[in-house]
């Protein structure tokens, strides 16, 4: 690297290799090293594609001087492609979701780009969704390019040419496995097949979260729209199959609970003070689960994805940890709601289905309220007192798709949740929480009624 660059582009990589001490000390035999992409100049290893999408794309004549770069993004990558757009003088305009942090959109508008949030519990074909709407920009604004980072083979060849190699020299060579978030698939792919390259016996390991498609594709084939649920762990996950995810390079995936990836995300900081963020906490929980597969000879790479400050607001706050109920407290748990009996387990209608045959199946069970599905996916719900003021306002609405009257999808929480916690989840007009047993794969649906009934 030279003593003196001639622009912030020109310090992207070169990142160091730390040796996790407390964390795994006694529980995982072998060495485990975090390649710290928090070193780049946005705080994440997105720069290092942004800056190869661009040039590409520059090469190609797809970009073109004075234009507007376009991107659904969940924060890093457009905050390396704002980056890369201030030095080479290109507007930006991105598109991300209403799950991704505040952080994360004000560091984005701070390098000048315009930033539309969207709904997260959507199908990609949405026209509502970050991906839709992204594209349907890039046909309104003139002389603009959307990057594509899911499906832009330049974002695996970017960790191809540089993560890779880096990660092969720090290491001497004598890596064997490499642990890594899946999101866009560019990492993963393009480090796991230079290091292959290298030596085919290394194992590469992608870590997946509940509510995302990859770790069954993986292993069945199977595209399972039943797999796909909201989930709150950012950056790893997709409900589609991105191209950059090259599944023959990956060995195994390992899918880590929200609760558990927040949970390490917070003690990474305090156990090693290194300060990363949520998929960081994913990728080091997944590294414990598979705890029993290393031997002491065993040299794994944990890749760090991003900076713990955008997660400010979330994973590092107490509130919204208890909020989610994250932290541990004692009492009664959802878990002991469904081992009495008191709730049931999930029964939803597809949003296709009429209003009418969703007050027969309401009536049928006793419900005052339902989750609503399309294609066996959960996007809404419906409760008795909004479908009484549907009704009585217009007793035509029966015939029409329950879908045309749904509410908001109701939250997921952990089944080790406590009651307490549930207690402030459920209100008028949330009246309901779904329960997740990871180890089950069930879902159970917690009521205020339920809760009513424990705490007399």
């Amino acid at each position: 690297m030279k003593k003196i660059a001639d622009n912030i582009l020109e310090v992207i990589g070169g990142t160091p290799m730390v040796r996790i001490n407390r964390i795994t000390k006694g529980k995982i035999p072998g060495t485990v090293l975090v390649k710290l992409e928090t070193f780049n100049p946005g705080n994440s290893i997105k720069d290092r594609m942004a800056v190869r999408m661009i040039e590409d794309a520059e090469k190609r004549g797809l970009l073109k001087p004075g234009g507007t770069i376009i991107e659904g993004t969940s924060g890093n990558t457009g905050m390396g492609l704002a980056i890369t757009a201030v030095v080479k003088g290109y507007k930006c305009i991105f598109t991300t979701t209403d799950k991704q942090s505040k952080e994360k959109v004000d560091a984005l508008k701070a390098f000048g780009a315009e930033v539309i949030v969207c709904p997260t519990n959507v199908d990609p074909e949405d026209p509502r969704s970050y991906y839709s709407v992204s594209s349907r920009l890039e046909k309104e604004v003139p002389n603009s390019w959307k990057a594509n980072q899911y499906d832009n083979l330049s974002n695996s060849a970017a960790h191809y040419e540089s993560t890779g190699p880096e990660i092969w020299e720090q290491t001497d060579g004598r890596i064997t496995h490499l642990v890594v978030g899946v999101g866009t698939g560019g990492t993963i792919s393009g480090v796991g097949r230079y290091l292959k390259e290298k030596n085919p016996k290394i194992k590469v390991w992608g870590i997946d979260t509940y509510g995302s498609v990859f770790k069954k594709y993986k292993e069945t084939g199977v595209f399972d729209k039943n797999e796909i649920y909201p989930y709150i762990t950012e950056g790893i996950g997709e409900d589609f199959l991105p191209k950059n995810v090259d599944f023959s390079v990956i060995d195994h995936f390992e899918k880590v609970t929200d609760k558990d990836a927040a949970l390490m995300t917070r003690r990474i900081a305090r156990e090693e003070g290194i300060f990363a963020g949520n998929s960081a906490g994913s990728a080091m929980a997944g590294l414990m689960q598979l705890r029993d597969r290393f031997t002491a000879d065993d040299l794994i790479v944990v890749i760090f994805h991003d900076h713990g400050s955008r997660y400010l607001g979330k994973m590092f706050n107490d509130d919204w940890m208890r909020e989610k109920g994250f932290l541990e407290k004692t009492g009664m748990t959802a878990r002991d709601l469904v081992a009495s009996g008191l709730s049931g387990e999930l029964l939803a209608i597809e949003g296709g289905e009429s209003v009418e045959t969703a007050v027969r199946l309401m009536s049928q069970h006793d419900f005052s309220q339902i989750s609503i599905t399309r294609d066996k996916r959960l996007v809404g719900s419906l409760n008795e007192s909004h479908l009484y003021a549907e009704l009585v306002g217009d007793a035509a609405i029966k015939t029409q798709p329950v879908e045309t009257i749904m509410q908001p999808a109701f939250p997921f929480v952990d089944i080790s949740t406590p009651v307490e916690l549930l207690s402030t989840m459920i209100t008028p007009a949330n009246p309901a929480v779904l329960v997740r047993d990871f180890k089950t794969e069930k879902t159970f649906i917690i009521t205020r009624s339920d809760v009513i009934r424990v705490l007399c």
